[in-house]
């Protein structure tokens, strides 16, 4: 975390490799993910799109985008996915969307877990995000959030290859065996905890 109050700006001068992103107010920045991490995303990614984005098997209807840089007021924020319904979806001609998503969905990695559960969450909170996951790839969960009265409810919670139906996408069973990396922890890049956040050792 770099002190605030950062702009998008100081985003330009990260180094290769690094991406950030501004919360109240401050910037975080973290190195590019592992390959469970990846993999798991694209993985998630492909079994999302042919039901509910192109109706191939689902009710369609959906805009789901990998990465996307979104404004959240002051705050800009980059959702591993976000999903839109398509009524609601609007492309900008050039910088972040600015249209809240309608599901978002983070995948923990050791050096953005916290930063995922706690900061990005309340900014998706309070900008009237209706549903999150959070995948973990390592310890192969995942956990199924809705808003209710501005606050996160957690519906439900699934782990290796079980075959779920999970909200907004409860029209199709998705099978979570499909989605982690075989070959256990070691194929991880960790990250030392201390070194996971860009200038954080010399922050003030």
């Amino acid at each position: 975390m770099t002190p605030g109050p950062a702009t998008e700006d100081d985003l330009n001068d990260l180094p290769a490799g690094w991406k950030g992103q501004i919360a109240e107010g401050a910037m975080f920045a973290f190195p590019r993910p592992a390959a469970p991490h990846i993999e798991a995303a694209s993985a998630l990614t492909g079994l999302l799109l042919p039901p509910f984005r192109f109706g191939q098997g689902g009710p369609g209807g959906w805009v789901i985008l990998a990465e996307p840089e979104v404004r959240f007021g002051t705050n800009l924020l980059i959702p591993d996915l976000a999903g839109w319904r398509r009524e609601r979806f609007s492309s900008p001609d050039q910088g972040p969307y600015t249209v809240r998503p309608d599901w978002i969905c983070e995948l923990l990695s050791p050096s953005t877990a916290r930063f995922d559960r706690i900061k990005k969450l309340r900014i998706y909170a309070a900008h009237e995000v209706s549903h999150a996951w959070i995948l973990d790839p390592i310890l192969t969960t995942l956990e199924v959030y809705r808003l209710q009265n501005a606050h996160w409810l957690l519906t439900s919670t699934y782990e290796g290859d079980a075959k779920v139906r999970a909200e907004p996408f409860e029209a199709v069973e998705i099978d979570l065996g499909l989605i982690w990396t075989r070959g256990g922890p070691t194929t991880w890049d960790f990250v030392a905890e201390e070194h996971a956040t860009y200038g954080a050792q010399n922050a003030p």
